[in-house]
Parts: C-alpha cells; sequence; structure tokens
C-alpha cells in the first residue's frame, strides 16, 4: 500500500496550519509517520509495539527537557 493510499492523521495540538506537525497512518502491525511540510518524502514505518513505547514515553515525560535548546 503507498504511502497517498493511508488514512493520515494529524495531532490536534498542531492548529491547523501543518506547521512542525507530523501525521501519522495506522497499518496492520505497523504506523507509518510522515511530515506534514513535505509530503512527498516516504513515511517511515514502525512496528506497532515500538510506537506504543514511543507513545508511553512521551506520555511519561521521557523526553522531556529543562534545556530549551534541545526541545
Amino acid at each position: 500500500m503507498g504511502d497517498d493510499e493511508l488514512r493520515w492523521f494529524t495531532s490536534s495540538f498542531s492548529g491547523g496550519n501543518g506547521e512542525n506537525c507530523v501525521e501519522v497512518a495506522f497499518l496492520p502491525g505497523a504506523v507509518a509517520v510522515r511530515d506534514t511540510k513535505n509530503r512527498a518524502l516516504p513515511a517511515h514505518r514502525h512496528a506497532a509495539a515500538d510506537w506504543a513505547a514511543f507513545l508511553a514515553g512521551v506520555r511519561g515525560g521521557e523526553f522531556d527537557s529543562a534545556d530549551p535548546a534541545v526541545g
């Protein structure tokens, strides 16, 4: 299935302007992620378990940083 055939979802935190945002599409056993600013590039595909671990880390603050230069 090509990236253009997938149903893409944009974060509700994007503000609707498409800046600095990603879209995700759910596949059997995997998740595709792409940059909204350059949809022509191929999406990154990740195993569903890896995506779940990433989301758990985000929700748990694992990627939060006190240094504004980092993120």
